[in-house]
């Protein structure tokens, strides 16, 4: 038996930086989680993820990450994503130095 679709958002890492970044509704690409478009059906999932594949320009290594709603915006439900959004763990620079 297949298991219920669960909300997703399209994340990648930007191509020349090498950050983690989020697609958003209007097809750009945001390095912060809530401004990433919550998609909660998987036939449409499939296609933003087909939309945002297809700008290689920006992007490699599109995915579906799944996460839920929050009061925020999407929030991560896997612990892989959680540490993708804070940034490099060796030392406190990119976004862990901004939140300080």
């Amino acid at each position: 038996m297949p298991r219920p679709f669960t909300p997703k958002v399209v994340t990648a890492n930007a191509l020349l930086e090498g950050d983690v970044v989020y697609f958003t509704q209007a097809d750009s690409w945001t390095r912060c989680l809530s401004e990433a478009e919550l998609i909660d059906d998987e036939a449409h999932a499939q296609l933003r993820l087909l939309d945002a594949e297809r700008q290689q320009d920006q992007i490699v290594g599109a995915y579906l990450a799944d996460v839920k709603a929050g009061s925020n915006g999407p929030e991560p439900t896997h612990f892989r994503e959680d540490f993708r959004r804070t940034g490099p763990s060796n030392y406190f620079h990119g976004k862990q130095a901004e939140a300080n």
